[in-house]
């Protein structure tokens, strides 16, 4: 309830663009689709254009017309879902499959895995 709540209050000042940081996280499965179907009727009604900040690859391919993925402070491939859905990297591959292990990991001696809210994939974080 408190994420509408926030919505409309950014939507009541009129904006030509709204940004979501991560709209969908802590909230349960339907009340995430009920979210992305809210983000795209307002983009659709209101004609407002919507950065969406997310991880979860399921709403990221709902609301996108096109998605840029971030690794390691840097854009490494933009496209529409059904692109990024198919890339050939296998960063981007690893990502949207949520495998613990692959080329984000594998080339980094002495690095460990730390849950951490400031990093290039939202959750995880290399040292």
């Amino acid at each position: 309830m408190r994420k509408r709540v926030g919505l409309a209050r950014a939507l009541s000042m009129g904006p030509e663009m709204v940004l979501y940081d991560e709209p969908t996280t802590g909230i349960d499965p339907i009340m995430g689709d009920i979210i992305n179907d809210l983000i795209v009727s307002l983009r659709d009604r209101l004609k407002v254009t919507s950065v969406v900040v997310t991880h979860d690859m399921r709403s990221a391919s709902k609301v996108a017309d096109r998605i840029a993925m971030l690794y390691n402070g840097g854009i490494i491939e933009v496209g529409s879902p059904e692109e990024i859905r198919h890339s050939k990297s296998p960063i981007v591959q690893q990502f949207i499959r949520g495998e613990a292990v692959g080329p984000i990991q594998e080339g980094l001696p002495g690095r460990r895995v730390v849950l951490s809210r400031w990093s290039p994939w939202s959750h995880v974080a290399l040292r």
